[in-house]
């Protein structure tokens, strides 16, 4: 055998190698990139939905949060009375709901307090009520005035009351202390949480002592 053609055979093999993936490696190739991205779309699938959960239960706390700010800070003003003729106080305590009186403005809405209760904001419910079949804390603002609401997804709204002696009572008027237990839940059911339907909740309670009662 010559050089030449030892040479021409090293020259027969190079050219072989450098022909590129064959059928059977690109099948393979593709194959474990399918995996791959399987894979990842499960993981980032399951990143979304863990996202969604956490950012479901952080609305519904800040929601009883909000709710519970503002009820405090208006059952706070319960019995304001600076003229002394509003006869402003608490009006019906029951389990689910609390309506009470303050005497802040004039009929107007702009001026100093008039001696009654009858102007807007002076007369205030809060309840829960249901409409387009979500749960609503709501609030009237007169003795005549429709729910708005001030939180949506509320499962439940209770009210506990006490008496200048710290003993349970039922009796409007003799009302010094109220506390308010509001239970939020998800807007949205969660399929793997298996109790109350698949509905987290956030339970919140806040013990509130009205500054003008019983003066």
């Amino acid at each position: 055998m010559t050089m030449e053609t030892v040479h021409k055979k090293n020259r027969n093999r190079r050219g072989n190698c450098d022909g590129g993936f064959s059928l059977i490696e690109l099948l393979v190739a593709m194959a474990i990139g399918l995996l791959i991205l399987g894979a990842m779309y499960g993981v980032f699938t399951l990143h979304g939905k863990a996202f969604g959960i956490q950012e479901q239960i952080a609305e519904m706390q800040q929601t009883a949060r909000v709710a519970m700010d503002i009820m405090t800070r208006e059952i706070r003003m319960a019995g304001y009375d600076p003229t002394g003729s509003a006869s402003a106080g608490i009006v019906s305590a029951s389990s689910n709901s609390l309506t009470f009186t303050l005497d802040t403005t004039d009929d107007g809405g702009t001026g100093s307090p008039d001696g009654d209760t009858g102007d807007s904001n002076e007369y205030v419910t809060y309840s829960l009520y249901t409409t387009d079949g979500i749960q609503k804390l709501g609030r009237k603002s007169t003795a005549s005035a429709t729910n708005q609401p001030v939180a949506e997804h509320v499962q439940s709204l209770a009210f506990e009351y006490w008496d200048a002696a710290g003993a349970a009572t039922t009796t409007a008027a003799n009302v010094r202390r109220v506390k308010v237990t509001i239970v939020a839940r998800t807007s949205k059911p969660d399929p793997k949480y298996t109790t109350n339907g698949g509905y987290r909740t956030y339970t919140l309670s806040s013990v509130i002592t009205p500054r003008n009662l019983g003066l």
